[in-house]
């Protein structure tokens, strides 16, 4: 029998019959021999999940013991009688300099019975107390990644996690097989071991000398497999990746501000900081999420890891097959619906279509190449979509398209088993063209989603025209006519095909968002400009008045710019400067100088604004991206900033927060200032008061879809506003304007 061997590649090799090792008898001692070494291998490998994710904990704990620390140094002794009661005496502590909570915790109790007015009973409820107060303050303190001061104890924390991610990726996806051949080895080695010796065997008994040979051509067989060859490639590359100098950044900060998401997701599984079942599940009956957790979802063909709620997401898409998915922007709603059209494609299902906006169209494309297995995908859109429309017809894939363009092709007839409509606000209107077209694309397909932040912008109404697209026996019975005293029975009936998860409920990660409206005066010009643009009734140049009076010195929009910038520059921070006007864009961008970026409008087309974007977040230290508000809050992740400022109000506040959360989002690093420039005594303080009635529907009715409160959502706006909402809109600038007459007594007569 030839015997195998493990050359200096880590391969396993078969000796050829007339070897001398083979012919002299010894080819059991070699088979042994490489066995035990590549078990040694394996269970190395193995070992390191453990060894690494146990590294990982304790330098985990070593950050957020630092952190409860420098809280207790800081919490006066007072805290003490909030836990007991008001019960205890603190009076001779303060006597005896001990004033904070750590001073009690490092004192213990025979320090504190050395002061005079503390007893032993006093003395241990001091230090108990003092012990429950710490506990609370470590169950409530996470470890936040302060990319700024880089404390040791998180870059130690970071190196660990790396080591952690680096063996997830290089023995996990073929641990089970590692485990599969460790467990046959170790059934079968030490019976075939009597083989290897000649003067054992020779005593043994015949049946000892049968069972032993059996385990022994066992384990020649399982080392000669073509499956034991591919496997030990993989272990032989898995074990020169692990001792390779590591990849991408060498310094582990840099590496992380490269790959937040992976090592925000690291540390939440390693600490449990996962969302609750009730932020995960939303308003779901309980039916449902008992199926949701008892499906098995496949994701052999999703490269990308999926926390919690993201499978939970993914899930209910397929168990409930025709869903309204509303979660927050920057939960990654993208990445769920590629786990829906991965796990379908590994079942066998064949055709497939996104249809979304033409800003985001290139970013499906480089989502499903980044994330999937997929390798059929195809671009119905400009000059070769109708080959493209073929090629996917006739042989499947993932076609993806655009509104307008959907308009132009012609339904096959296929079975679609899954279509995706990314932005589905933008089909809210039934007596649109692109609706129509889209619901009927919809008829007939077995699995659709429809992902949208705020589905319903501020008019309940449209929001049911979108569950009326996939589910319209729920949709007749949803009744929206009781106004906000219908918001909970509302958000219950359309549970069963809405999920809607808050960025505050799963992202723990996410830094704080610090909003702070700048209330500025008008005076001089600015007063001037405001006064002309009211006596004229120019809404738009009312809106724009604080910032384009002459000489643009006197501005006071533009100087509290400039001081932003300022402070953000010295900071090292990057800035969004948002404006629905062009000619604010143009002022800002001149004014800013060197900083500036852009600016970004939307005669820039799609493709190129993701280039700017990069072109930003790519500039060492500061700088500043000008935009305007609609196009770059659209299909762009802006991460790279930390401060945003907004130059005037929006007609609605979902342009607002979308514009927000492409910066606040997952991959964010530093908490985000959001700063809303707004004038006194004028159209600013008028559309604030309109705004935050909208927000109150929006909240009851959508927002709290998830049983909470939260961060608000991010979406694109329409480009085709109801006939409605337009002349709402313009009797609401009509009745501002004439307000702002009388105020400044221009009315007439």
């Amino acid at each position: 029998m030839p015997g195998p061997y493990v050359d200096a590649g880590g391969q396993v090799r078969s000796r050829p019959v007339n070897d001398p090792m083979v012919a002299s008898g010894d080819s059991a001692a070699t088979i042994i021999e490489t066995v035990d070494e590549l078990r040694a291998q394996i269970r190395s490998l193995l070992d390191l999940r453990l060894t690494t994710v146990a590294a990982a904990q304790q330098a985990h704990d070593t950050a957020q013991n630092s952190g409860v620390h420098a809280q207790l140094a800081q919490m006066p002794i007072d805290a003490l009688k909030e836990a007991t009661d008001g019960r205890l005496r603190l009076g001779p502590l303060e006597d005896a300099g001990i004033a904070t909570v750590a001073q009690v915790r490092q004192a213990g109790p025979r320090q504190l019975e050395a002061i005079p007015g503390v007893g032993p009973k006093t003395s241990v409820q001091l230090v108990a107390a003092a012990a429950q107060v710490e506990a609370a303050l470590r169950d409530a303190t996470r470890v936040r990644f302060d990319v700024d001061a880089r404390p040791t104890e998180q870059t130690a924390l970071l190196d660990a996690l790396r080591q952690v991610d680096l063996v997830e990726r290089h023995v996990e996806p073929f641990a089970p097989r590692l485990e599969e051949v460790a467990a046959a080895i170790d059934a079968d080695v030490d019976t075939a071991r009597l083989q290897a010796t000649r003067l054992k065997r020779f005593f043994a008994g015949r049946r000892k000398k049968e069972e032993s040979a059996a385990a022994l051509e066992r384990l020649t067989d399982l080392l000669l497999s073509p499956e034991m060859s591919l496997l030990a490639s993989e272990l032989s590359g898995a074990r020169a990746a692990l001792g390779a100098p590591a990849e991408g950044p060498t310094d582990v900060w840099d590496d992380y501000l490269a790959r937040p998401v992976v090592y925000n997701g690291l540390l939440a599984e390693l600490a449990g900081l996962g969302p609750d079942a009730d932020a995960t599940h939303g308003l779901l009956p309980e039916e449902i999420v008992a199926r949701i957790e008892a499906f098995d979802l496949d994701t052999t063909l999703l490269r990308a890891s999926l926390r919690g709620y993201q499978a939970f997401g993914t899930t209910f898409a397929l168990v409930q097959k025709r869903v309204i998915l509303g979660d927050d922007m920057g939960l990654g709603k993208t990445i769920e619906a590629l786990g829906v059209l991965t796990h379908l494609a590994a079942g066998g299902a064949t055709h497939f279509l996104v249809v979304c906006p033409a800003s985001v169209l290139a970013n499906w494309e480089h989502e499903i190449r980044r994330h999937t297995e997929l390798t059929r995908t195809f671009r119905l859109h400009g000059d070769a979509r109708d080959a493209a429309m073929a090629d996917w017809v006739a042989g499947g894939g993932v076609a993806i398209t655009t509104f307008d363009t959907l308009k132009a092709l012609t339904r096959p007839d296929i079975a679609l088993h899954a279509v995706v409509v990314d932005e589905a606000h933008f089909v809210k209107n039934p007596g649109a063209q692109r609706t129509k077209v889209v619901r009927a694309w919809l008829a007939g397909a077995e699995h659709v989603l429809l992902m949208s932040g705020t589905p319903m912008e501020n008019r309940v109404e449209e929001f049911r025209v979108l569950v009326d697209h996939i589910r319209p026996d729920l949709a007749s019975r949803i009744d929206v006519s009781a106004g906000i005293a219908g918001a909970d029975a509302f958000r219950r009936a359309v549970a069963p095909v809405y999920l809607r998860r808050n960025q505050t409920d799963v992202l723990d990660e996410l830094p704080p968002r610090i909003d702070a409206a700048d209330w500025l005066d008008l005076e001089g010009p600015s007063l001037a400009a405001y006064r002309d643009a009211v006596a004229a009734e120019n809404f738009m140049a009312m809106r724009r008045a604080a910032f384009m009076c002459e000489p643009s010195t006197d501005s006071p929009k533009l100087a509290r710019l400039l001081e932003i910038v300022d402070e953000a520059a010295e900071n090292g921070r990057k800035v969004v400067v948002f404006s629905f006007f062009l000619d604010v864009i143009e002022r800002v961008h001149a004014a800013v100088g060197e900083l500036a970026v852009g600016p970004l409008t939307g005669s820039i087309p799609a493709p190129d604004r993701q280039v700017l974007v990069d072109e930003f977040s790519a500039r060492p230290g500061p700088a500043v991206l000008v935009s305007q508000i609609e196009a770059g809050g659209v299909g762009l992740n802006i991460q790279a900033a930390s401060v945003v400022v907004l130059t005037e109000p929006q007609w609605k506040p979902t342009t607002e927060e979308q514009a927000i959360a492409r910066c606040h989002r997952m991959g964010q690093v530093r908490p985000v200032e959001v700063h809303r420039l707004l004038t006194e005594d004028s159209v600013d303080e008028r559309m604030v008061e309109i705004l935050a009635a909208k927000s109150a529907l929006f909240a009851d009715y959508v927002r709290q879809s998830t049983m909470r409160d939260a961060s608000p959502a991010a979406v694109d706006v329409t480009d085709e506003a109801s006939t409605a909402e337009v002349v709402s809109q313009a009797q609401q600038e009509a009745e501002i304007i004439a307000a702002e007459r009388e105020r400044l007594g221009l009315a007439a007569g």
